[in-house]
């Protein structure tokens, strides 16, 4: 006797929406979602969909209508809870559009639970579209399966940054000139935790001042080489969640 397919399968596309979900929720979806999952999934009725709603978790939906402009579904069970994501912030400077969202894409991924976007003094970019950078995260998370979405700041200043710097929070400071080494320091380390990275240029004198003799900051070096903005960002992400994170 064959198996019983899996519902929903994992090949099910996978969609945050705004509403709240519960068992028999009917979600109404338009635009770019009605889009992707009438024109591009070729989804119809009786189809599965997996939603997230960034509240309550994951669930299985089955497709009601499929039309052109408008997608109805049913939510029909639920599969996860929001996960727990552990308390890391990613604070990077902003750089060039595509290397910006290269951080984004990948920082959501990594499971990285606040971004906050930082403005320098040699910043090539001054500027972030926050809805295209909502929109670059929530592709990500549905993407590799996240059940909760990144929160995502407003731009900064690097000195309104420091400003308001929560004192129950330690700030490692990805310094180009050296520091303690990142995975040393990220050992020794229990409880809230942040990372600032710096713009294509690095920091200036005054902002490595600055940042070093913030109370909460902890210089670290992330290797031999001088990296690029977008790969320090990533690389010292990845390795925070591998020592400290839900990689253990």
């Amino acid at each position: 006797m064959p198996a019983t397919p899996a519902w929903p399968p994992r090949s099910a596309p996978r969609l945050f929406v705004e509403q709240r979900l519960d068992q028999g929720a009917q979600v109404s979806l338009g635009g770019n979602q009605a889009h992707y999952l009438s024109r591009v999934m070729r989804a119809g009725p009786g189809d599965a969909v997996v939603l997230c709603d960034d509240q309550t978790g994951e669930w299985a939906a089955r497709v009601v209508e499929a039309g052109k402009h408008a997608v109805l579904l049913e939510a029909v069970e639920q599969l996860r809870p929001r996960e727990q994501v552990p308390d890391f912030w990613l604070c990077p400077a902003l750089l060039k559009k595509d290397r910006f969202d290269l951080v984004l894409e990948k920082a959501t991924e990594l499971g990285v639970a606040r971004i906050v976007p930082v403005l320098t003094r040699r910043c090539v970019a001054d500027k972030l579209n926050a809805d295209r950078a909502r929109s670059i995260v929530t592709e990500a998370a549905e993407q590799c399966a996240r059940t909760a979405l990144p929160e995502l700041g407003d731009v900064t200043k690097l000195d309104a940054l420091l400003r308001g710097w929560p004192q129950d929070r330690a700030l490692f400071f990805a310094d180009e000139l050296g520091g303690e080494p990142a995975a040393a320091a990220f050992a020794a380390h229990s409880g809230p935790a942040a990372l600032i990275t710096g713009p294509e240029g690095g920091f200036d004198d005054a902002e490595r001042e600055a940042i070093g003799a913030h109370p909460q900051a902890r210089p670290i070096t992330l290797g031999p080489r001088i990296l690029r903005g977008e790969t320090a960002a990533i690389a010292a992400t990845a390795l925070w969640m591998g020592m400290r994170g839900d990689w253990e």
